[in-house]
């Protein structure tokens, strides 16, 4: 039987805690910064716990990082 392989994508954009939870990385902190205030990328900057309807889907894809 072939091992399932992890969505390279997936590995970089994602981490799974201890607890089993996703967290994920907000959009718009990767260009063009210079425009955007202090305060807009310090609350851009946390990482917030996936939605628990796409997490089962997530976790097929990380499956070979962490169970």
């Amino acid at each position: 039987m072939p091992k399932m392989k992890t969505h390279s994508s997936l590995k970089d954009r994602f981490k799974i805690t201890g607890t089993g939870k996703v967290k994920r990385y907000k959009a718009y902190k990767n260009h063009l910064l210079s425009g955007k205030s202090g305060r807009q990328k310090r609350v851009l900057n946390n990482q917030p716990l996936m939605a628990s309807g796409d997490v089962a889907r997530l976790k097929q894809g990380l499956s070979q990082i962490k169970g």
